[in-house]
């Protein structure tokens, strides 16, 4: 492709996107297509000679096009969000027009220090206290993973990535048993193991871990001669949004020595707005590593996954290694390849700059206020509403509920209402039985899309009778 043919479709693929988007109603939400229809349209083999744009793009739409879930979609009510505001999106344009891997302060100073500006913008927004740093993530997980190393390396005086794990089946790590599976994952990749995570089990009306419980299973775990690490906490758990005592957490953490990591994923980027954090945000900044998701709620386009550190020294002494061919000359900068996992970094403060810039901060928490009062709406329409029940009341925007029946007949709904198209609802468990969960959060949804859900929901199941 010469570089007049790019312009040439880089026209017509944006005036395709904005097509997409304004009329993205129209589509399923969830693919419809059968196992294997996709894999069966695409060669085997690939291509000895090159192939024309009109050619691709139109086997593009013919091929890929009925076989994507659309995230964008304005009904789309399941997991949580993976959001693209248009600045966002434009944004990534330019990051990938620029093809920059940011790993050093030096292959690209602007991509640095536009992070470091970003972290701070979004520290100061979720009123998290100064003196916090922090890098941006590719994802939770990441960032998770790394908060799990470093209560590794912590436990062990730092010795583990050197010495290895002698003592990894000692090393142990506390949560609720509310939290995200990426918890467990981690444990796994950091050698700690699942038998080391320790769940603790939750209480109160925001299903909380039990500081009692915890209190006494550290102790337990000391007497038997087990090493604990840290505590990972949650703010709006996935299932159905529990939601743990900070500051409870964080006072028994400083009695016991223990490094805490607070996952916020996805509610996260409610705390922009003041009067949401009652109840859930006290204590933050007792937090020695937090995360958040601006990819899910708050808009900008995945991967984007914000990682504040209390004291970013520890993670730095468990993660950074230095050859010779990354070594920099310069003083008083930051590589943020260092802080990360991964080597290579892409420049994803950009979307935060253009999208926090278009909507202001006010723009964003107008749309969260309202994610937050449509679901309180739309779970009192369907408990009013013969026939189902509200299994978990709405933390933020999310809640579960269940139609009559046994855990089949949940299912059985649950894949009705996304067979159907209009909307795309997911299951879990709560309290041993199968639940439907609700979630508002796509960027462009309206009070309209949510309130058809109800109508949707009722059709579904009536017809199902």
């Amino acid at each position: 492709m010469q570089w007049d043919e790019f312009s040439e479709w880089g026209r017509k693929i944006a005036e395709w996107a904005s097509d997409y988007h304004q009329n993205i109603r129209a589509l399923p939400v969830r693919a419809q297509t059968a196992p294997g229809a996709i894999r069966a349209q695409l060669p085997s083999s690939p291509p000895e000679n090159s192939e024309d744009m009109t050619t691709i793009m139109s086997d593009f739409e013919r091929i890929v096009m009925p076989g994507m879930t659309h995230w964008q979609h304005p009904r789309f009510f399941a997991y949580f969000p993976a959001n693209a505001a248009p600045p966002s999106m434009l944004a990534e344009m330019l990051v990938s027009t620029i093809a920059a891997q940011c790993m050093l302060w030096q292959t690209s100073p602007a991509a640095t220090e536009m992070e470091q500006v970003m972290v701070a913008w979004l520290r100061q927004a979720l009123g998290i206290a100064d003196g916090y740093t922090g890098v941006i993530q590719d994802s939770a997980s990441s960032a998770t993973l790394s908060a799990v190393l470093t209560m590794r390396e912590r436990a062990t005086g730092f010795t583990g990535n050197a010495q290895g794990l002698s003592e990894q089946g000692k090393i142990r790590i506390y949560c609720s048993d509310q939290v995200h599976s990426s918890i467990d994952r981690a444990c796994w990749v950091a050698g700690i193991g699942q038998a080391n995570l320790v769940k603790i089990s939750t209480q109160g009306p925001l299903h909380s871990l039990d500081g009692d419980a915890l209190r006494r299973a550290i102790s337990d775990d000391r007497l038997a001669g087990y090493h604990p690490a840290g505590i990972i906490a949650v703010t709006g758990g996935t299932s159905i949004g529990a939601c743990d005592d900070l500051s409870l957490i964080t006072d028994i953490a400083k009695d016991e020595n223990l490094y805490t990591h607070l996952d916020a994923a996805w509610a996260g980027a409610a705390m922009i707005c003041p009067e949401l954090r009652s109840g859930l945000w006290e204590g933050v900044s007792n937090f020695d590593s937090i995360v958040f998701n601006p990819h899910k709620w708050l808009g900008a386009q995945f991967d984007c996954s914000v990682q504040f550190l209390k004291d970013a020294q520890a993670q730095l002494a468990t993660l950074k290694i230095e050859p010779e061919y990354l070594t920099t000359s310069q003083e008083d900068i930051t590589n943020f390849s260092e802080w990360t996992i991964p080597l290579g970094r892409r420049f994803r403060a950009l979307k935060l700059w253009f999208l926090i810039r278009s909507y202001g901060l006010e723009g964003l928490r107008h749309r969260l206020r309202n994610h937050v009062l449509w679901a309180q709406k739309l779970c009192e329409r369907l408990r009013q509403t013969p026939g189902f029940f509200i299994t978990s009341e709405p933390v933020l925007s999310l809640f579960s509920f269940r139609c009559a029946g046994d855990d089949r007949a949940q299912q059985r709904l649950v894949d009705a209402i996304n067979d159907d198209g209009r909307i795309y609802l997911t299951q879990g468990v709560w309290q041993g039985q199968k639940v439907i969960r609700f979630q508002v959060g796509q960027f462009d949804t309206t009070y309209e899309d949510v309130m058809l859900a109800h109508a949707v929901i009722e059709e579904v199941q009536a017809g199902m009778a």
